[in-house]
């Protein structure tokens, strides 16, 4: 009897391992990901299409480019090579400008006590939702007598108009997380607030200067609204103006118009991918304390 519960109780027990189980329908969620991709970007793809197409209408572009014509690309970089300089000077003087009001700014907003922060920041975000031509009409009748109009330093203030409040709202949600035992520290060693906010915030807070200097680019760089209202001449006009030139009431010369956009687009996306790891760490930055 002891030998047979010796027996029965030393026996191994024996358990069925669950089957993992693969998802069935993981190759329907690639297939619906890879339509969605292909959809957002058959602009982007029609527009390159289209800039190696002879000169015409774009309806008669074919689907893919059997037979490249750089003819539209060469007139765009003789018609349009000013233009393309004049926007990359607004665009990174705009972004430079915005950077230097806004970074001390949101540090001050984020780690001084001063009194009416809420109302200040209840400001900066309602600044955001103006129109665009409430503050261009706003900004020529300013320029007139200061003599602004058709100036590139016009331009470089009515964009970083645009880029100083989102430039303030990013980079103060993540000098909120900056630890003051730090400043603190070099105060101690005898910094004052302005050597402590050169030499240890800002090289800190590289990822949310970087990404919204780069916001501040793009807002200039694709403007419109303030070019077309600030600007009455040829001698300065942004890309985005002079890619109306193309533009007729009966005649449309799309190859042009479709080089000078992708010409436009290179600055951007290179900048994009360049700085991609900054922004996402820089946007993300101050969401989680």
């Amino acid at each position: 009897m002891t030998a047979m519960s010796t027996a029965t109780h030393s026996a191994p027990v024996l358990t069925a391992t669950p089957r993992r189980r693969r998802p069935r329908r993981s190759w329907i969620h690639t297939v619906i990901g890879i339509v969605l991709v292909a959809i957002m970007l058959f602009p982007v793809y029609w527009m390159l299409n289209a800039s190696l197409a002879p000169a015409g209408n774009s309806l008669n572009t074919q689907w893919l480019p059997l037979d490249p014509d750089f003819s539209g690309y060469s007139r765009a970089i003789a018609d349009q090579g000013q233009n393309l300089v004049t926007s990359v000077i607004v665009a990174v003087g705009a972004c430079l400008l915005s950077i230097v009001i806004a970074a001390p700014c949101a540090y001050a907003l984020a780690q001084f006590r001063i009194k009416g922060t809420a109302a200040l920041l209840f400001l900066v975000l309602i600044s955001q939702m103006i129109p665009g031509i409430v503050i261009a009409n706003a900004l020529y009748t300013v320029y007139t007598p200061l003599g602004l109009i058709n100036s590139i330093p016009g331009l470089i203030l009515a964009d970083a108009s645009q880029g100083i409040p989102f430039a303030i709202l990013i980079m103060r949600a993540y000098l909120e997380t900056f630890p003051t035992s730090i400043v603190e520290a070099a105060r101690v060693d005898g910094c004052g607030h302005v050597r402590a906010f050169w030499s240890i915030v800002l090289p800190v807070s590289k990822n949310s200067l970087i990404t919204a200097g780069i916001f501040s680019f793009l807002f200039a760089w694709s403007d419109f609204l303030m070019a077309l209202t600030l600007t009455t001449g040829e001698t300065i006009r942004p890309v985005t103006l002079g890619l109306y030139t193309y533009i007729g009431t009966n005649d449309t010369d799309w190859s042009a118009v479709m080089s000078t956009a992708v010409l436009s687009s290179l600055p951007a996306v290179i900048l994009m991918i360049v700085a991609q790891k900054y922004v996402a760490a820089g946007a993300t930055g101050g969401a989680v304390k």
